[in-house]
């Protein structure tokens, strides 16, 4: 069994998922992970459809040399974002296993959401390209390790309202003791 970086609050309210070595972009699958951090499993598996059809982006926050600019961004509070295919499905498939994981544990499946994701970069794959005047480049690519916990949160329950007192500066509380030894 294999070490996650990050175990559970409730160990019995959450399932886990994770692939190693895989052939998909690290940067691209960076990106896609963060904005699906925290969404319910449902509204993240829709969210990864729509960027699969080009009716959502993703936002692009750390890696963005060259990416370019996109309507759809606007609605994350950036400009630059991109609809890596590649990356969203492999995210579904392994939310698809982390669901059917939970589905196993007996969790209820509407109420899971991501509460971990992480993704970290695997070593390097090797090939090589020829170039002008009898040269080999490296040509490598960059895979990654993707790790999920999914976890069972109940209802958001209102917090009842409470009549806030009003914050009375420090000058005016001195003030108000002056008054009252006199």
């Amino acid at each position: 069994m294999t070490r996650y970086s990050l175990d559970p609050e409730n160990a019995s309210k959450s399932a886990k998922a994770r692939g190693s070595h895989l052939r998909v972009h690290f940067k691209n699958t960076r990106e896609t992970a963060q904005n699906i951090k925290h969404m319910h499993l449902r509204r993240a598996v829709a969210y990864l459809k729509n960027v699969m059809g080009h009716k959502e982006c993703v936002p692009f926050r750390r890696f963005t040399g060259g990416v370019g600019r996109c309507a759809q961004a606007k609605a994350w509070g950036t400009t630059q974002g991109r609809w890596p295919k590649k990356s969203a499905e492999f995210l579904l498939q392994l939310l698809k296993n982390a669901e059917s994981n939970a589905e196993f544990k007996g969790l209820d499946c509407d109420h899971l959401v991501i509460e971990h994701i992480q993704v970290n970069r695997a070593p390097k794959m090797r090939r090589r390209t020829y170039r002008a005047h009898g040269r080999i480049n490296a040509y490598m690519s960059s895979p990654c390790h993707i790790e999920v916990i999914l976890a069972e949160k109940e209802q958001a329950i209102a917090k009842p309202t409470e009549e806030e007192k009003k914050k009375v500066s420090q000058k005016k509380l001195k003030k108000q003791k002056m008054m009252m030894r006199e």
